[in-house]
């Protein structure tokens, strides 16, 4: 089933503005699209956090309604306040669901590799999601991944990922997901030798060359 968002076309512009939609519990937002004239809306913010809490995330379609219409939408961008992390805007995409798109997804790893569960190795996760293409209806959640039989120093690229029904991988083929490295040896620091103890032991033979050049003077 479809989720749909209410909104209401947003009369007015500027900082003033959207603080007060803010403090009222609502959102900011535009909607724009290929073909669209970009619309000023007003959202619920619980409505787009339950979409960013859903397991799609910002790859969620949803349907946005306003003024008696009903569009087809993803989160296209959320702008945060950095130092307080409350939510202040949101751009919103026009989907046409018989185009083909492309979004970014998550990489979802199964299996314990061998370079880490009898060669000593850990997993470095070099890469978190891949970007796909593929119809609006048909956007995964995630693309799963098998790494049980790596051994160390091997890595699992994206031209490593088998042919999936739905979508087709578009991020470059030598994109490193995953590499099975060795952990680091710590260096153990050399410790200093203290000048007064260089010259302690330089001065015995300092002497011994001192004293023997004086015999000679003797003779």
């Amino acid at each position: 089933m479809a989720v749909v968002i209410k909104a209401e076309k947003r009369e007015g512009v500027g900082k003033n503005v959207s603080r007060r939609l803010r403090k009222e519990g609502k959102l900011p937002a535009i909607l724009y699209g290929e073909g669209i004239v970009n619309i000023p809306l007003v959202l619920n913010k619980k409505d787009v956090f339950a979409i960013m809490k859903s397991e799609a995330r910002e790859n969620t379609i949803f349907k946005i309604a306003f003024d008696s219409e009903l569009r087809d939408a993803m989160i296209k961008a959320l702008q945060v306040d950095p130092t307080t992390d409350e939510l202040l805007h949101a751009d919103l995409i026009q989907i046409a669901m018989d185009k083909l798109i492309r979004v970014s997804v998550p990489i979802v790893h199964r299996g314990e590799p061998i370079g880490v569960k009898t060669e000593g190795g850990f997993v470095d996760f070099i890469t978190r999601d891949v970007e796909v293409e593929c119809f609006p209806k048909d956007i995964p959640e995630h693309v799963e991944i098998d790494i049980s039989s790596l051994h160390l120093h091997q890595s699992f690229k994206v031209e490593n990922i088998a042919p999936l029904p739905g979508f087709k991988i578009i991020s470059d083929p030598a994109t490193v997901l995953v590499l099975i490295e060795v952990p680091h040896k710590e260096e153990v620091p050399v410790a200093a030798v203290p000048e007064e103890a260089v010259v302690e032991e330089k001065e015995p033979e300092v002497i011994k060359k001192e004293r023997a050049t004086e015999e000679k003077e003797e003779e």
